[in-house]
This record gives structure tokens, C-alpha cells and sequence, in this order.
């Protein structure tokens, strides 16, 4: 790979024993790096004993299981119907008022890094991930139920079919995207930004500390994890029914369960294959094949369909969602309560979304480095759901037209046998062979990329990685492959579908107040940066250009100019680090420590250049350190280049690089006394950050004591990837 710039590592190079400082290239203080990705033998061993209980349990004693089940699907019904109604709503405001507020702009990850992955493929990746084949499955399935029997009021009327269409969006829509851009924006922040290890657990060292390396980290993964594979387990129970009723239709294929488990096997099979491939070579590459298929179907049915009618559909449903969504979120039916219809649908779906949370959370963080927090959020809660509201208008009108056009058959079928729906709608278009062919191929890649995606998410969630861009031994994601595929099958032979969604509401319930802490903790993290921010506009506004120095030395006119048409090389930058950035920082260093204070001063040579780094630490108590460093990064010399100094084309800059990555100016040029200012700028800077969150002391370090990995360095990969 060309690399335009090699990164800071700021752990490098010679320090002294008793000098030894928290160390960091990626963002603030951060966790020990793994020698290599290994087991989490308690988090992995607690939930896979979890998992294979219950899935043996549901397989030998049906009665009892559904017996259980069922009783404690009541319970929650009944007593904490309203408090899934309460969480859901609290979460979509949260993180609106995150992304919207100033702290939108902090990035997951370092200042400087940028996106791995471009907006289409990034999309792609987080849609396939995030709903899979039960899409197709509601998409007609509940439009027509809503229609025919609304929780309230009649059906069959005008008002009933908008309301049918609102219903779908609503429980496919903005809220369970939120809770999905809350996970994620957790798991992003933490891991890429702050360097704790990328799972659950990490989201809560604002409240526990290092207790999350404990006990309760174990317990908050292991509840996660259960969670999450039930959420799975739910998602590819529909994907089996429904693509066992595809065979039946294209090819006579009977509908039982022993079809049904050959189709488990086949994923598990297919998912293994595309897990161990990775997220680049496999996932990537079907969530890609995914979208560009689903959209050939909605179109065909769009221009062969009654087109004008889907497109007056399409916006009118648009405007009711916006309408009736506020209403909606916090409407619990408290005066005429459908307790069947609540259970089927919303509290099975916003349960359904919470258990998915950790698992799609996870995965869109893992794609995210680099985002800022407001486009994270802003993508994840409407790229998505773009094209939802487009599938389920095309499909779920489509649907209602033919049943108010006198198809009574049709919407018996889709709303007594769901699985049908989709399929019974294609048949009424032309070239059914072919779109069944490529609905059923879609909805196994669907199912695929929810299964793969899930294993490699486990596969994290039980191991300790290496650094947050690695991923879970490939034989553990085999594991979670096979295990995902045991319990689906054991749910479905104990009540189908129904008995997957009675699971997943009552293991969504404690994963609910796992997002309260998860809020509370990004709280107090994001209330930090926020004070960061304000010390940055209270210091001297020259921080933030890197001009301050410049301004103060009564440099001249043509001096400014020379300096700003200069591309050093190798050479000259060199000479610059070894008279004046070197001994610069020397000073500093040798007055702070005359002054008491403790520091560290690392002078590192870059291996890709050969020039040296210096890196300047200083203790700060409990609170925050303060760092320094100068770092030179490689950029390719611009073809206005007046004069080129380096014969392959290279040039060189000195970036300034504090705990939250390179401020993104250059100090080639500068004299001795201009660079020590610099210093001296940030240090003040850093005691007014210190100074504002005076109010709340000890939390601006999140990892204390233990040295950083470098992360820098697929930062500026990926910033050459996307050139």
C-alpha cells in the first residue's frame, strides 16, 4: 500500500524508568495493548454454557420451555409495557441531542483520522447488518395485518390503510435506528477515541473504572451477548420459514422442519465461509450484492406496479410518519390496552432492537472509525431507513392495493400465514419465476450477512483483541455460527416464530437498562469534551491555526510567504528536528522538571523516514497528562509546487499531535523561542481544560496508568485509501 504520511507512535523510543508516563498515538489515555487476540475465557465459556443450556432445554422440554416463556412474555406485558415505551423514546432524544449539540463534531477516533470505508459501502454495510431477511418478511406481512386488524378503530377503511403504513414504519423506523446509533456511538467513542478495548463493557468505565475489567465487565458481556444471539436467533427463525415457503413456491420444495433445519445448516455453512473471510473480502462484499439486488426487486414492482399510486403512497406516508411519529413513541393504549396486538408487535420489536443493539452496535463501530459523532449518528438513523420507507411503501402499498381491489384471498394469506405474504404479492407480477428467484436468493443473502455479521460480533465480544481493528479467532466465529444456528432451531421446534419473539421480549428487558448506563456514561465522557472544547475557545485563539508563535515573533511579510511556499524534504526537515524542535522541547523539559514538575521527553526515529519524533509528557496528578509531540508525516508534493526538494516527490511537515491527535498545523519554519511558545500555548491550554472541569475531577482520564497502543498509523492507511 502507498502510504501518504506514517503516523505518530507515540509509545516509541527511549524513556526514562522512573519518567514513565501513560503514553498514547490514538486519542486520550487508553488500555494496554494485547500481545495477540486471545479468549476471554469467562465472558465466552458464561455465555456459551447460557446459550447451549437453553437451546437444550427448548429442545427436550418443549412444554416446559413455551410454558416458561409464555408466562414471563405476560409478565412483562403487563408490568413493563410502559417502561419500553419510556427507554426507546429517552434514547432517540439522547442522541439527537447528542449529534445536534457542539460535541457532534468529536470524532470516533483521533482529530486526524478519516473514514475507512466510502458513504455507499458504509451504508451498505450497516443496512445489510442491521435488518436482514425479516424485511421482506413484514414488509407485506403487517402492513396487511395493521389493515385488517388495527389495534384500534376498523379496518379495511382508508384511515386503517394509512394507519397500516405508519405502524410498519413506525416499528421499522427512526426509534430502532437510535438505539442502534446509542450502541454504536458508544462503542466508537470509547474504543477508537479513548482506547478501551471494543466491547460493551467499555461503554461504562465513566461509571465503574477499572471495575469494569472485573466482574461486572464479565456480567454486562455475557448479558449483552445472550442477548444479542437471541435477537439473532429471532431474525434468521423468520429467514428459515420464509425461505423454506420460497423453495415451496419455486419448486414444490414441502414446508417442515426438516427443510428448515437443512436451511440452518446451508447458512451456517455459507456464514462460516464469509465470517472467516473478514469484513473487507466478505461481508463487505455480499452487504454490497445485497442492496443492489433489493433494490432491482422494489424497483420492478415500482414500474410494473401501479406506479403513480406508490409514488402518492411514498409521500404521503412520509408526511404521516413525521406527523404522527412524535404521538406515537409514548403512546402505551393505557385507556384501551390491545395486550395481544402490544405483545406482536411493539413490545416485541422494541425489545427485538434493544437485544440487536450490542450485535449492529458493535459492527457499525467497527466500520465508523473515523465519523464524527453527528454523521454517525445522522447515517445511522436515516440512510437506513431512506430505504426502508421506500421498501415498505412499494411493498405494503402494493399489498393493501390489491386487497382493496377485492383480493380478499391474498390478505387471508399474508396475515394468517406470513411467511406467504411476500411471495403471494410477486405472483401477482409479471416474470414471477424470475423475481422469486431473485427475492429468495436476496433473502438468503440477507440472512447470511445477519449471520456472519453476528458471528464476528461475538467472536469479539469473547475474546480480548489485540487492538480495536482486529478481530475474534476464525474458530470461535465458527462457533458462534453453529451456536446461532443450534438455538434458532431450537426455538422453532418449540412454537416457531411466535416462540422466537416471546424470547427475545423478555431477554431485551435487562439489556434496557444496560442502555441507561450506557447514557449515563456517555454523559460524563461527551461532558468532558465539551470542556475541551471550551478551554480551546478560553485559551489563546492562535492554538487552534498554530499561528500564535508566528504572530508574536514580528516575522516579516516575505518571511510568512517563504515559509508558506516551502515543501521541505528529508533533509532539511532533519536539520529542523535536530536544531530546533529537539532542543526546543529540551528546554521546556528541563524547566518543567526544575519548576518539580514530572515529565517525560521521548526522542523516537520514524522508521518510514528516518527523522525523529519528540514527544513531550507531563503528569498532571489524577487527572489528564499533558502531551506534546512533534511528528513528521509524509505528504506527496502538490503539482503547484514552486520548488521541489525531495526527488521522489515528498514532502515533509512537523505536525504539533496532542492527546486527541494532530491539531493540523505545521511548525517547519519556526524558530527555537516560536516552538517553545507553541508549547507553552498548549500547556495553558490545557490548564484552562483542567480549570473549567474543575467541577467533576478525576474523569478526564478514562484508562490511568497503563501504556496506549499506537493507532495512528491506520488512520493515515485509511486516509490514503480513500484519496
Amino acid at each position: 500500500m502507498s502510504q501518504n504520511s506514517k503516523p505518530p507512535a507515540g509509545s516509541a523510543g527511549a524513556q526514562s524508568e522512573e519518567n514513565k508516563l501513560p503514553q498514547n498515538a490514538a486519542g486520550m489515555a487508553g488500555a494496554a495493548p494485547e500481545a495477540k487476540t486471545r479468549v476471554n475465557k469467562t465472558v465466552f465459556f458464561g455465555s456459551a454454557i447460557g446459550v447451549v443450556a437453553i437451546a437444550l432445554w427448548a429442545i427436550f422440554a418443549k412444554e416446559n420451555a413455551d410454558a416458561v416463556i409464555g408466562a414471563m412474555v405476560s409478565w412483562v406485558s403487563t408490568n413493563m409495557g410502559w417502561y419500553y415505551f419510556l427507554i426507546v423514546t429517552a434514547v432517540v432524544v439522547f442522541v439527537l441531542v447528542v449529534a445536534l449539540s457542539r460535541v457532534g463534531k468529536t470524532k470516533l477516533g483521533p482529530d486526524h483520522s478519516k473514514p475507512q470505508f466510502g458513504m455507499f459501502t458504509w451504508a451498505a454495510m450497516l443496512f445489510a447488518a442491521g435488518i436482514g431477511i425479516d424485511l421482506m418478511f413484514f414488509s407485506v406481512s403487517e402492513p396487511v395485518s395493521q389493515y385488517l386488524a388495527p389495534p384500534q378503530g376498523e379496518g379495511g377503511t382508508a384511515e386503517a390503510a394509512r394507519q397500516a403504513l405508519v405502524w410498519t414504519l413506525f416499528h421499522y423506523g427512526i426509534a430502532g435506528w437510535a438505539l442502534y446509533a446509542l450502541m454504536g456511538l458508544a462503542l466508537g467513542y470509547f474504543s477508537y477515541r479513548h482506547n478501551l478495548p471494543l466491547s460493551i463493557r467499555s461503554a461504562l468505565y465513566p461509571i465503574f473504572g477499572k471495575k469494569i475489567e472485573g466482574p461486572v465487565g464479565h456480567a454486562v458481556d455475557i448479558a449483552a451477548l445472550l442477548g444479542t444471539i437471541f435477537g439473532i436467533a429471532t431474525s434468521l427463525g423468520i429467514g428459515v420459514v420464509q425461505l423454506n415457503y420460497g423453495l415451496n413456491f419455486m419448486f414444490g420444495i414441502p414446508e417442515n422442519l426438516a427443510v428448515q433445519i437443512g436451511l440452518i445448516a446451508l447458512s451456517v455453512v455459507m456464514a462460516t465461509v464469509s465470517v472467516v473471510a473478514g469484513v473487507e473480502k466478505g461481508i463487505r462484499r455480499l452487504s454490497e450484492l445485497n442492496v443492489i439486488l433489493a433494490l432491482a426487486l422494489m424497483l420492478f414492482v415500482l414500474v410494473t406496479g401501479k406506479t403513480n399510486f406508490l409514488l402518492d403512497g411514498i409521500v404521503q406516508n412520509i408526511g404521516d410518519v413525521i406527523s404522527r411519529f412524535p404521538g406515537m413513541t409514548l403512546d402505551t393504549f393505557a385507556y384501551d390496552r390491545p395486550t395481544d396486538w402490544l405483545n406482536a408487535w411493539t413490545l416485541f420489536f422494541w425489545a427485538w432492537w434493544i437485544a440487536w443493539a450490542p450485535f449492529v452496535g458493535l459492527f457499525l463501530a467497527r466500520i465508523s472509525r473515523g465519523r464524527t459523532i453527528r454523521q454517525f449518528v445522522l447515517g445511522t438513523m436515516t440512510i437506513p431507513f431512506m430505504f426502508i420507507l421506500l421498501w415498505i411503501s412499494v411493498f405494503g402499498n402494493s399489498s393493501l392495493d390489491l386487497i382493496m381491489n377485492g383480493n380478499a384471498a391474498f390478505g387471508e394469506a399474508a396475515m394468517s400465514h406470513p411467511e406467504r405474504g411476500f411471495y403471494s404479492l410477486l405472483a401477482e407480477f409479471p416474470a414471477v419465476p424470475v423475481t422469486a428467484a431473485v427475492a429468495t436468493f436476496t433473502g438468503l443473502l440477507f440472512y447470511v450477512t445477519s449471520a456472519d455479521s453476528g458471528a464476528l460480533v461475538m467472536s469479539n465480544f469473547t475474546s480480548h483483541l489485540k487492538d480495536a481493528d482486529s478481530d475474534g479467532p476464525e474458530w470461535m466465529r465458527v462457533f458462534w455460527a453453529v451456536a446461532t444456528g443450534l438455538l434458532t432451531l431450537a426455538m422453532l421446534t418449540v412454537g416457531g416464530v411466535a416462540t422466537l419473539q416471546n424470547a427475545t421480549i423478555v431477554m431485551g428487558l435487562p439489556l434496557s437498562l444496560l442502555l441507561v448506563l450506557i447514557m449515563l456514561g456517555l454523559y460524563k465522557a461527551l461532558r468532558v469534551e465539551n470542556t475541551l472544547n471550551d478551554s480551546y475557545r478560553a485559551s489563546l485563539p492562535g492554538i487552534i491555526t498554530g499561528r500564535s508563535s508566528d504572530q508574536r515573533s514580528g516575522r516579516t511579510w516575505r518571511q510568512r510567504l517563504s515559509r508558506a511556499m516551502s515543501y521541505p524534504g528529508r533533509k532539511q526537515t532533519t536539520r529542523f528536528a535536530d536544531t530546533v524542535a529537539i532542543p526546543a522541547l529540551q528546554e521546556v523539559e528541563a524547566e518543567l522538571k526544575a519548576q518539580g514538575a514530572e515529565t517525560a521527553l521521548t526522542i523516537a526515529t520514524v522508521e518510514a523516514c528516518g527523522i525523529q519524533s519528540i514527544d513531550l509528557q507531563l503528569a498532571m496528578g489524577e487527572e489528564r497528562p499533558f502531551k506534546y509531540q512533534i511528528y513528521p508525516v509524509q505528504y506527496e508534493t502538490p503539482s503547484y509546487a514552486t520548488r521541489r526538494v525531495d526527488p521522489d516527490d515528498h514532502y515533509y511537515r512537523m505536525e504539533v499531535f496532542s492527546l486527541e491527535g494532530s491539531r493540523g498545523y505545521d511548525l517547519m519554519g519556526y524558530t527555537k523561542e516560536q516552538v517553545i511558545t507553541d508549547v507553552l500555548d498548549h500547556y495553558e491550554q490545557h490548564l484552562e481544560f483542567l480549570h473549567l472541569n474543575r467541577a467533576a475531577p478525576g474523569i478526564t482520564v478514562m484508562v490511568e496508568d497503563q501504556v496506549a497502543k499506537d493507532n495512528w498509523e491506520s488512520d493515515f492507511e485509511t486516509q490514503e485509501e480513500t484519496k
